[in-house]
């Protein structure tokens, strides 16, 4: 697929900033590959990562129903809606629990299914404010895209650092609980 894009004459950069924008691969998928593939400097692959990553947010958080109700008029689409919403609903809960803070751990944790996208749905499931939901996703993926581009250029090293790291935050988190 990126090779692809790169014979139709599409720059590098846009598509790091495609990628980011993809759900699920977000920021986690197009650091690597901007990184490691296409020999983008970190401190430019980054920010680029960071507003691909950030596009989709504001369309979620304002249209997410409406975008809903019309996917879900087609079968495979109802059960894409209900799908996604199953998944959302789980740390939906922790979200609801810990409002702009939970949402900025939820978004910032770099694995799969804790991106902006569902971080975007959750904050819409659970009501919070389009200006307080849009600055903890902010803040979660400048989070995610700073542990994500550590595990690029430091390999093993950064992976060991980031464990380390990510475990004494959720260690504390749960003793302070």
């Amino acid at each position: 697929m990126i090779e692809d894009l790169l014979n139709l004459g599409i720059a590098r950069e846009l598509i790091v900033v495609i990628i980011s924008a993809l759900p699920v691969i977000e920021l986690r998928g197009s650091l690597p590959v901007a990184i490691n593939v296409f020999h983008v400097p970190w401190y430019w692959a980054y920010p680029l990562a960071v507003i691909g990553n950030m596009l989709p947010v504001p369309i979620l958080l304002l249209f997410f129903e409406s975008l809903a109700r019309i996917v879900s008029k087609v079968e495979i689409g109802r059960r894409f809606v209900n799908w996604v919403l199953e998944r959302t609903r789980r740390p939906g809960r922790f979200i609801e629990r810990y409002k702009r803070i939970g949402l900025i751990l939820f978004v910032s944790i770099p694995l799969p299914f804790t991106g902006a996208w569902t971080g975007s749905i959750a904050a819409f499931l659970i009501g919070m404010k389009f200006k307080y939901s849009i600055l903890s996703i902010l803040c979660g993926v400048i989070i995610a895209g700073a542990i994500v581009t550590c595990l690029c250029l430091l390999g093993w090293i950064g992976a060991i650092i980031t464990g380390v790291g990510l475990s004494a935050i959720a260690i504390f988190g749960w003793w302070r609980v």
